[in-house]
């Protein structure tokens, strides 16, 4: 199937803590991030079957993010983001991944700073 008409799973504002930050006071508690993830997918099969087997389980893609943030403690947003594409991409079905990830608080006077990247299998 052609990428630029692949359908699309979103999971929006789902809610983690872990280390993220370079800064000392940043390394020694968990602060709350948010993400938004956009699986593209080819989604026609299960449109016809009504079958999990033929689609994104994404309740287990939830599941394995939570896992990778939670335990995770990079110095930069760009570095979870990937690593959360990473995991989206391990999932058979999904071609392409875009992930927001939400740093509320990280600077003053703003509600947050958010990287958006988007990944596919081919250029990782």
């Amino acid at each position: 199937m052609n990428k630029n008409i692949l359908d699309k799973v979103h999971i929006r504002a789902l809610r983690a803590r872990c280390i993220l930050g370079i800064f000392p006071e940043e390394r020694e508690k968990a602060q709350e991030i948010e993400l938004n993830i956009t699986l593209h997918a080819d989604l026609r099969a299960a449109g016809q079957s009504d079958n999990i087997d033929d689609t994104v389980d994404y309740k287990t893609v939830k599941i394995r993010v939570l896992e990778l943030v939670e335990h995770s403690s990079f110095f930069l947003v760009e570095r979870l983001a990937q690593a959360v594409a990473d995991v989206c991409l391990d999932n058979p079905r999904v071609e392409m991944a875009t992930i927001i990830l939400d740093k509320p608080g990280a600077l003053r006077f703003a509600q947050s700073v958010a990287v958006e990247i988007t990944r596919n299998k081919s250029h990782g």
